[in-house]
């Protein structure tokens, strides 16, 4: 809807007030959302002022008494379906915007909005209940995550054996002829035609698979539901792994995925989240983990074509659709290639919750949203001694200088007054502090990312930041394993298991404790390898194109029809 349409559906009595909140949201809506902007219009219209008018038919003006403002106070209480508000601070906190907003812009254009110019009628008084209910939003939302913390590896396993599964009985049923029984996993089953797959047959193309399952007869479109498991996998992996808002993971697109060559040719896989009206663009490094999901998905959507297709995405914050873009999150909707909604994503991963429910008590009334992965993400590397302010700039709030020399773009004069800004700053501190870049230190740097290689892999700890598990590589979550060095794991475990034989038998129920502590360490690791071994796909050798802005950046452009495994340190 227009500003005019959001309005004139209150149908605001009087004219002059009409043209005031069109006028208000006109002005708003260049700084926020269409949602945003959409709620703040009922808020200011149907919650505020359409009340103030059933108290006050004859209200004409900002301007409020003591008494309406009480009587309107009491009216936000409840809902109209009696139940109590908990948003009743939003309310506040949007109409004082409203009385705020006009006040400032009536000191820069007095001849437009100085008439509406007038004190805010809700007290300091009733706003000090703010900080205390944001404690109380902060403390239920950790207490969601405390919830969710141990039940993460409960639903990755869970999505992943189901993925799993999926495929497997694809593959068997793809196999089989029509009638023939086939099990798997204790499950009996019958490859089946249905009248559609006679008809592709009889014209010469590959029918879908179907098949029955014996245990309930009923029949099993194997195919959709090899596709729904795989996407579930992929959303739920991506997220844990990358802390995206919701619109950033609708938002990836082939074209997201960067690299940058160092100079001693080690390549650094990179994802930039694209910019939105309220949110910066950003580059993140891509673990092992996650490149290899992209990787799939990836090959997924390019099966039987030369490059990924181009599809629409509905942006459900300012309710338009995109142009064409190689987004990687798309389905087929009939003729349609269009990207996955946020809404049918927290339906599919509320529908996984209630699956699991059903054999897992824990789950019961519990459900992940999107937004609880990027709590979670960022939660655990802060407590396993990622710096906080690392964690920050994972999760949005990159610093302009570290971002510069990669190929984030921002406004020249941005870029101008911060860099003015860190001159000032840095005229404060002693002169030797910036001293010129000496070939030592500059080789000490390049050589962090050497001594980042170790035995069983590789450390993923930032420049300059020591190791807070003292070199002791299997307890520490920065470590990523190499897959060819699952062999060394066990033979770790081994002499593990034989030193707590020893620790037993003498009585060292401490050292007992310890050795527990890394065998679990160690098993994680494992599995983790174990999950990245059995979904290994071949994405073909990338061919590496300069990037126009930066000889060290380059696009990765896929080649699915070329051999070799592209997975970068």
């Amino acid at each position: 809807m227009t500003t005019i349409q959001m309005v004139d559906q209150y149908q605001i009595r009087d004219p002059r007030i009409r043209k005031l909140f069109v006028d208000y949201l006109d002005r708003r809506c260049a700084q926020v959302s269409y949602s945003t902007l959409s709620r703040q219009a009922h808020i200011v219209l149907k919650v505020f002022w359409k009340a103030v008018e059933l108290i006050n038919p004859d209200q004409s003006t900002l301007l409020r008494t003591e008494e309406i403002y009480l009587q309107w106070r009491a009216t936000i209480a409840f809902r109209e379906d009696g139940e109590a508000r908990a948003d009743q601070m939003d309310i506040l906190t949007t109409v004082r915007a409203l009385y705020f907003d006009i006040q400032a812009w009536a000191v820069h254009e007095p001849q437009h909005w100085a008439q509406w110019s007038v004190p805010c009628p809700i007290p300091r008084s009733d706003m000090r209940g703010r900080a205390k209910h944001k404690r109380r939003v902060r403390e239920r939302t950790h207490d969601t995550i405390r919830v969710l913390q141990p039940l993460l590896p409960v639903l990755v396993d869970y999505v992943d054996s189901q993925y799993e599964y999926w495929r497997d009985l694809l593959e068997q049923g793809s196999a089989a002829n029509e009638n023939e029984h086939f099990t798997l996993r204790d499950r009996q089953d019958t490859r089946v035609h249905s009248r559609e797959d006679t008809r592709l047959i009889r014209i010469g193309d590959a029918p879908r698979v179907h098949v029955r399952d014996e245990a309930t007869g009923r029949r099993i479109d194997v195919k959709r539901q090899e596709d729904s498991a795989f996407w579930t996998w992929a959303i739920v992996e991506t997220l844990r792994h990358s802390g995206l808002r919701i619109e950033e993971l609708t938002e990836l697109s082939h074209l997201s995925v960067r690299q940058y060559q160092r100079p001693n040719g080690e390549v650094i896989a990179l994802l930039v989240i694209a910019p939105s009206k309220t949110d910066r663009e950003r580059v993140i490094p891509m673990s092992a983990e996650l490149f290899h999901i992209v990787a799939c998905m990836i090959r997924r959507i390019t099966a039987g074509r030369k490059s990924v297709p181009l599809a629409t995405r509905y942006n459900d914050n300012e309710r338009l659709t995109s142009d064409p873009q190689p987004f990687l999150f798309q389905r087929h909707i009939g003729q349609r290639v269009e990207v996955m909604t946020t809404g049918s994503i927290g339906t599919r991963l509320r529908a996984v919750c209630e699956e699991l429910a059903a054999t897992d008590p824990r789950f019961a009334g519990v459900h992940f949203r999107p937004h609880d992965f990027r709590r979670l993400f960022v939660t655990d590397l802060v407590n396993n001694g990622l710096p906080i302010h690392i964690g920050a700039a994972l999760l949005g709030h990159l610093d302009l200088e570290t971002t510069r020399g990669y190929v984030a773009v921002f406004e020249e004069d941005v870029t101008r007054h911060y860099q003015a800004h860190l001159q000032r700053r840095r005229a404060m501190r002693p002169a030797e502090e910036y001293h010129p870049v000496t070939a030592e230190e500059w080789a000490e740097f390049e050589a962090h990312f050497d001594k980042r290689k170790v035995e069983l892999g590789s450390c993923g700890r930032p420049y300059a930041t020591p190791c807070s598990h003292e070199h002791a590589c299997i307890r520490c979550p920065m470590l990523h394993v190499h897959p060819k060095m699952i062999h060394r794991l066990t033979e770790i475990e081994n002499d593990l298991i034989a030193r707590r034989e020893r620790a037993d038998s003498e009585g060292w129920q401490g050292e007992i404790e310890g050795i527990d502590l890394t065998l679990t360490y160690l098993h994680a690791k494992r599995d983790q390898v174990s999950r990245q071994l059995r979904h290994s796909v071949d994405v073909g050798i990338p061919t590496l194109r300069k990037s126009s802005r930066d000889s060290g950046h380059q696009d990765l452009i896929s080649a699915p029809d070329c051999e070799g495994v592209n997975r970068p340190r």
